[in-house]
């Protein structure tokens, strides 16, 4: 007779994978998959979602990362007239073509003005919206707008000795609470200048059913200069936030994903 041994680490994984099992069946039986749609910020690229993908996919989800227009791998076409909406349209244009339904839409920093813009479009399509220490839309505003100082900074960032005023500088990946130098030299090798007009354009938000969408927030408390975001959810009344914390820099993507991926699976059973 055989006998089998586990150990504390394979038995949970064994148990992770059950759960996981049962969390994406339906009453008959038949597999239902979550969908995630992983929506990057300024400067960054699809890539930077690497850590968290095999672990959603190892786990029977279904992720999609696409690089925004100008960023990543595609920031070979970078010209001047990209805006806001060239983004919105760049993930509205997957969710069309990959004939996509009941998505799990997040998006980090920068990637919630796209995402709030994306459910303007097609509400119908998306399960809950997910603000990674994301930029929170005001109807009207544009991200200067909404962040004090930002366009000043950008101003002076802005790569105008080079003629290209219309583009600004990636930060260095410290200043978002990354510390592996492993990490940071491959952002380094990969962050990628942002267009100004992503910035300058104000977002219209009136679509009554878009309102309607299940939203949480995942505040990464060490990043101190989106506090004030984090703070805005937490004081709107009527319950409309499911606010979530995670103790790290703003990129956690990067520095804690094992960390988000659990958080974000516990959003996506919500109701």
């Amino acid at each position: 007779m055989s006998t089998f041994f586990f150990d504390i680490e394979t038995s949970n994984q064994y148990v992770d994978l059950f759960l996981n099992k049962i969390i994406n069946r339906g009453c008959t039986g038949m597999s239902i998959a979550t969908t995630f749609m992983l929506v990057h910020g300024s400067c960054h690229g699809g890539w930077c979602w690497q850590k968290v993908t095999p672990l959603l996919r190892n786990r029977g989800y279904k992720v999609y990362t696409p690089t925004l227009t100008g960023l990543g791998e595609r920031s070979h076409i970078v010209r001047k007239d990209i805006d806001l909406n060239t983004h919105i349209l760049d993930i509205t244009q997957v969710f069309e073509y990959e004939d996509l339904n009941d998505v799990i839409l997040v998006g980090h920093s920068y990637g919630g003005m796209v995402i709030s813009g994306v459910a303007e479009k097609i509400p119908h399509r998306i399960k809950r919206l997910v603000y990674l220490d994301g930029y929170i839309p005001e109807d009207g505003k544009s991200a200067f707008d909404l962040i004090p100082g930002l366009k000043e900074i950008y101003e002076k960032r802005s790569m105008k000795q080079q003629g290209k005023e219309w583009l600004v500088p990636s930060y260095e990946p410290q200043i978002w609470g990354v510390t592996n130098p492993e990490d940071i030299a491959w952002m380094r090798n990969r962050l990628c200048p942002m267009p100004w007009h992503t910035h300058d354009q104000p977002l219209r938000m009136q679509n009554i059913q878009s309102k309607k969408l299940a939203k949480s927030y995942i505040s990464c408390t060490d990043f101190k200069d989106f506090h004030f975001m984090a703070q805005r959810v937490k004081s709107e009344e009527g319950g409309v936030w499911d606010y979530h914390e995670l103790k790290t820099g703003h990129d956690a993507m990067v520095t804690i994903p094992n960390e988000l991926v659990q958080l974000l699976l516990e959003i996506s059973i919500k109701q």
